[in-house]
């Protein structure tokens, strides 16, 4: 297995994702990882950008978000993050690294990170309807909290990368909190692989496997209801910029989504950067933001225009 060398919490939670990618072996690793992840989760908040406000979109205690706007912001485009973690993990306090929500706001941007119900409390669908919630939370709220409700973006990291795509190709969860894809510019998805999850699930190995059965279970139609390729023909979010590191199945579920998106008339883009394995899925959530960090130029110029700045 590949040694990992970033340190403190992120190290943790990349080892447990490692052995559970790099060497499909027995149940024991499976619960050393969870269990160091959690550990990480718990020991090593991340400390909040300034002037975060933290808000509830709903009654269950994970439908939170924290929420950054630019000072004295009347108009400011929208940029909402979505948390991975396997579906049934995670959280806005140790989803990424520091400078994601500062770099946004000194772009100018609103940003909010979400936490959402996760499973086996609750199903991928009610995660999927959470984000949704959490977005229409916030556009009802837009003159009181400074937001531009018509310049919206949605992205998010790994399982969170798959509940953006969800959401941007499958309108119901939006109707369903009285939104539309007309409320929404782009959608970002960082570095998934589950766009297509039946393929996900054949190719993954033993321990992997639990989570994808767990998260969607056995039957086929459901597997492919959650599947942002079986929703890609129009219509669908207007914009995608499809983010990735160099994990083959990453990769080639990339490719698969966007390629059904421009049969649709979609606007795809890509953002293809260094980087391999679970080290590399992390480091690319944990980095975005910094300013010599490679996606970040890149998603600076998909966002200005997506917003027309």
């Amino acid at each position: 297995m590949k040694r990992i060398g970033i340190a403190g919490a992120a190290a943790l939670v990349i080892l447990g994702a490692g052995l559970a990618e790099a060497r499909p072996g027995d149940r024991l690793r499976e619960r050393i990882a969870k269990r160091m992840e959690q550990r990480a989760e718990g020991s090593a908040r991340r400390e909040r950008a300034p002037g975060a406000q933290t808000l509830s979109y709903g009654t269950d205690p994970l439908q939170v978000m924290d929420f950054w706007a630019p000072v004295g912001a009347k108009n400011a485009p929208l940029v909402l993050y979505v948390h991975g973690g396997g579906w049934k993990r995670g959280s806005k306090d140790t989803a990424m690294g520091n400078a994601l929500p500062g770099h946004l706001r000194d772009q100018g941007y609103a940003f909010a990170s979400i936490n959402y119900r996760l499973v086996p409390a609750a199903t991928v669908e009610q995660q999927a309807s959470d984000v949704a919630q959490a977005l229409a939370y916030l556009l009802a709220r837009a003159d009181k909290l400074g937001i531009d409700r018509s310049k919206v973006v949605i992205t998010g990291h790994s399982a969170g990368a798959h509940l953006v795509a969800l959401v941007g190709t499958d309108e119901q969860y939006l109707r369903k909190a009285g939104l539309s894809f007309a409320d929404i510019d782009g959608v970002m998805p960082n570095d998934g692989a589950a766009y297509d999850v039946p393929r996900q699930m054949e190719q993954a190995g033993r321990m992997m496997a639990d989570t994808y059965k767990q998260a969607f279970g056995t039957d086929l139609a459901r597997q492919k209801a959650l599947s942002p390729v079986f929703h890609a023909a129009a219509p669908n979010a207007p914009r995608f910029l499809l983010l990735h590191v160099q994990r083959k199945d990453g990769v080639a579920q990339a490719q698969e989504l966007g390629a059904a998106l421009k049969q649709a008339g979609v606007k795809v883009e890509y953002g293809s950067f260094p980087g391999t394995g679970l080290q590399g899925h992390a480091e690319i959530n944990r980095k975005l933001g910094e300013p010599d960090y490679p996606a970040t130029p890149v998603m600076d110029a998909w966002l200005k225009g997506v917003f027309g700045g």
